[in-house]
């Protein structure tokens, strides 16, 4: 059944009578968006006997077609019987054998029925251990991974679902596996992203509701054996694997206090009859026996969690106010998109290869004009780039990576803008050698020939030709090395005759030219001391 046809339906209930009925607050839309039903909400939150009285808010999800609402419907007898007889012993809440289950739509079946978030249209008023009233809500969700529903649209009502409650209940099928922790770990935090940082834990209380448990030898029915059971899943050990103990320790992170309850199967009846309609008769007595207790180890006064945020009590009307601020969070743009495990896995493998191609590249481009190399010439330097890339686009294309081809395509796309863009900083690198960095070897040798030309004077002057003539000889090779580096920077030629020129001068500087020049300036900073300091004692004078 459609969206549309679901919604159709619930309308054409709501128009036959006002008694209190699921009232859809979380509305989905053709676009994979959420739309706020405020008008509903209103009515609800802003009641004079719940607007200014603090909330308690308890919602279900899960897998779709895992019996959340039908589960709900037994929350909402309940609590219909706490109203009418005001606490007193009476323990026949559940009702009568042959009456069927009304409230929350729900039917059996492999098509889902609950759509977006529902909340009941009745609060109902509860009073705590300490005196203080108090209105409990009661909501149902769209149950996830159905076959309609994206990641992101399961992320956002699970995410919705856990910050609005105080206590969230995740119904789950026959055991807790490892995926069953790993998407509550990828809703919780999809919701823990939307909640400013505080000091508080950003989320209440959460009971995993086991159903169908068919280990009571290991692990008996009810809280007791859930308690055991739960510890032993959220264990962390040193054996491990980190992704393991990340999961677990997020869970523990995110919530003040996790409960779990196993509960039995409710018999072949209820699983495989058609026409089944919730009425107790044709419920195992084993099951009965179990919700009698869940439900009060959930809803009794004593066990009531008042919503809270950031340690501040919420009324009904500041709920509303909450419900406005998270869905706007959730309309925006500021949240990551969610993925699915594959997709996460896929995105992973490609953005490896894709940082592994364009390393490559830029090794093999350091390696041919770098920093620390010559002047190459721009026909050589494009016609190497061209060689390099094709092979570093073969080398992301042969790299084993989830998701096919038409996923990668994204990702090979975005490389080659990479490996384009590393180029055309390298041919302005190669082009400020050319320009630019023409400066130290050819300085340092003229500044040879400028030495070479004064040691010769100097000779000459004291007339010692034989050594003046040798120092002639410091003029005209520093000449003709200019002019063969001149031709390598300007061609491209003789690269490797350019280096040994560069490597010469640098050794000429650093071992000769350098030292002589710190000395040298060393010895004018002293100088210009003392005579600072001369200069200072005669005016004292």
């Amino acid at each position: 059944m459609s969206v549309q046809e679901l919604r159709n339906e619930r309308e054409g209930e709501d128009m036959v009578d006002d008694r209190p009925r699921p009232i859809e607050i979380i509305i989905p839309e053709d676009d994979h968006k959420f739309k706020l039903n405020i008008e509903a909400l209103e009515d609800i939150l802003c009641d004079d006997e719940v607007r200014d009285k603090p909330v308690v808010v308890l919602s279900v999800a899960g897998a779709f077609r895992k019996g959340k609402s039908f589960l709900l419907d037994f929350f909402l007898r309940y609590l219909g019987h706490k109203k009418g007889s005001r606490e007193t012993s009476r323990n026949d809440w559940m009702g009568e054998d042959d009456e069927p289950l009304t409230g929350f739509s729900w039917r059996g079946g492999v098509e889902r029925n609950t759509t977006g978030i529902l909340m009941w249209s009745e609060a109902f008023p509860a009073t705590l251990e300490s005196g203080e009233e108090v209105c409990v809500l009661i909501m149902d969700t769209q149950g996830a991974f159905d076959n309609q529903s994206t990641v992101k649209d399961c992320a956002t009502i699970f995410a919705l679902s856990t910050m609005i409650s105080s206590v969230q209940v995740y119904n789950l099928s026959m055991m807790i596996q490892e995926n069953d922790l790993q998407h509550l770990h990828l809703f919780t935090e999809y919701g823990r992203l939307a909640l400013k940082q505080s000091k508080f834990k950003p989320f209440q209380s959460l009971c995993f509701l086991v159903r169908d448990w068919s280990y009571p030898y290991d692990h008996f029915y009810g809280e007791e054996g859930g308690r055991k059971y739960l510890d032993k899943v959220l264990t962390v050990s040193e054996t491990q694997h980190e992704e393991i103990k990340l999961v677990r320790k997020h869970i523990s992170y995110c919530f003040d206090s996790i409960s779990c309850y196993l509960m039995p199967h409710p018999g072949l009846k209820v699983a495989t009859n058609p026409h089944f309609d919730g009425r107790l008769s044709d419920i195992d007595s084993e099951f009965k026996k179990f919700l009698f207790e869940l439900v009060p180890f959930l809803l009794q006064s004593k066990n009531l969690v008042v919503k809270k945020i950031n340690g501040n009590i919420i009324t009904g009307r500041g709920l509303l106010e909450c419900f406005k601020a998270y869905i706007k969070i959730f309309e925006s743009e500021s949240l990551p998109e969610p993925k699915s495990m594959l997709e996460a896995t896929a995105e992973a493998n490609n953005l490896t290869a894709q940082a592994a191609a364009i390393d490559k590249y830029n090794k093999e481009m350091e390696e041919l004009c770098g920093a620390d190399k010559p002047y190459l010439a721009p026909q050589k330097l494009e016609e190497e780039h061209k060689s390099l890339r094709m092979l570093c686009l073969e080398q992301f294309f042969e790299t084993p990576k989830m998701g096919g081809d038409v996923f990668s395509a994204e990702y090979m796309k975005k490389l080659e803008i990479m490996i384009d863009e590393a180029y055309e900083n390298f041919v302005k690198r190669n082009e400020s050698k050319q320009l630019m960095n023409a400066y130290r070897t050819p300085a340092v040798l003229c500044l040879v020939m400028v030495l070479s030309y004064i040691l010769s004077t100097i000779l000459d002057m004291f007339g010692i030709e034989s050594l003046s003539q040798t120092a002639v000889l410091g003029l005209y090779i520093p000449l003709l090395l200019v002019g063969l580096w001149v031709y390598v920077r300007y061609t491209g030629q003789l690269r490797s005759v350019g280096t040994i020129i560069d490597n010469f001068t640098s050794a000429i500087w650093d071992q000769a030219l350098q030292p002589i020049y710190m000395k040298l300036l060393q010895r004018g900073l002293e100088q210009a001391v003392n005579i600072a300091g001369t200069s200072k004692e005669k005016k004292t004078n």
